[in-house]
């Protein structure tokens, strides 16, 4: 999927204590989603790369932004690749713990920022947490991958758990119609390979690589507007805010061009902002973002 590794779709430490433990037998992460961030392709560098990548890590920044706490406060960013957002929040003055199952993240979240508090390895349904420890929870990679709505939910009640009653959990889903666009931006309409991988998605969200070419993705899960309001209100948030990413950013022809330009950048993101609530449009956007309120058990 050619815009979705570019940044369209995609897609986990104060005394800098920095564990890896094994994760639980019970949430084995499939071999070729680890394969695809292992080997395949570098997640690292993808926000950095085009404008596709850069217009969902400013849209990004920019909506969480809305919703940070006070500095400083704890937050956890959970499944966090490695680690941009993580490191641009302790550049703020939070101590903010990374977890993600990847090891590769795991050591380039490392070499991105000696600050962050807490770098380890974990799994999104399970969290070595107590009850409301954190302000914030950020959740922007874990339901890429996902498959079975069972093991979202319980993902998005381990966040609101951890976070304090009252506090925002941040959670970032791949729109369901994702390959669809990516079908006629990219010009991948015409591999057929690709256009029944887009085709199926459609169908229940289920996006299965059955190819053996990375730029496909892999194993994910893709969401409609809808299904991810009802799984945050199922975990227990309340008060459910949708927001589409980079809306129809992709529409633009001159997209790298643009966003390299301050002046036309501002243009862009003033309009994405004005865009970005817009019901009707929630289905044309690579990446939705929800924002939730945690509550107590």
């Amino acid at each position: 999927m050619i815009l979705l590794e570019r940044g369209v779709f995609a897609s986990a430490w104060a005394l800098h204590i920095c564990s890896v433990r094994p994760m639980a037998a019970e949430h084995e992460i499939p071999g070729e989603i680890i394969q695809h961030y292992e080997e395949d392709y570098d997640e690292a560098e993808r926000l950095f790369s085009g404008g596709w990548g850069q217009v969902e890590l400013l849209r990004t920044k920019e909506l969480v932004s809305r919703y940070l706490p006070e500095t400083p406060s704890r937050i956890i960013d959970i499944g966090a690749g490695p680690g941009v957002y993580a490191a641009w929040l302790t550049d703020l003055g939070h101590e903010v713990h990374l977890i993600d199952p990847v090891a590769r993240h795991i050591e380039q979240a490392k070499e991105r920022s000696d600050d962050i508090a807490v770098v380890e390895i974990g799994d999104a349904r399970s969290l070595d947490y107590p009850n409301d420890s954190f302000d914030m929870a950020l959740m922007l990679g874990p339901l890429y991958h996902l498959i079975e709505r069972e093991d979202r939910v319980r993902a998005l009640s381990e966040a609101r758990r951890v976070t304090k009653t009252g506090c925002p959990v941040v959670v970032a889903a791949i729109n369901r119609f994702a390959s669809a666009i990516d079908l006629l931006h990219s010009g991948t309409i015409d591999e057929p390979e690709f256009r029944a991988i887009a085709e199926r998605d459609m169908v229940d969200g289920v996006h299965l690589n059955t190819t053996e070419d990375p730029r496909f993705f892999t194993t994910a899960y893709f969401h409609r507007a809808e299904d991810l309001e009802r799984e945050l209100s199922d975990a227990g948030l309340t008060g459910v805010e949708l927001l589409a990413v980079e809306s129809i950013a992709w529409a633009a022809p001159d997209l790298d061009e643009r966003v390299a330009d301050p002046e036309k950048r501002r243009d862009l993101l003033d309009l994405l902002r004005k865009l970005e609530r817009e019901e009707t449009l929630l289905a044309a956007t690579g990446h939705l973002l929800a924002v939730g309120w945690a509550t107590s058990d």
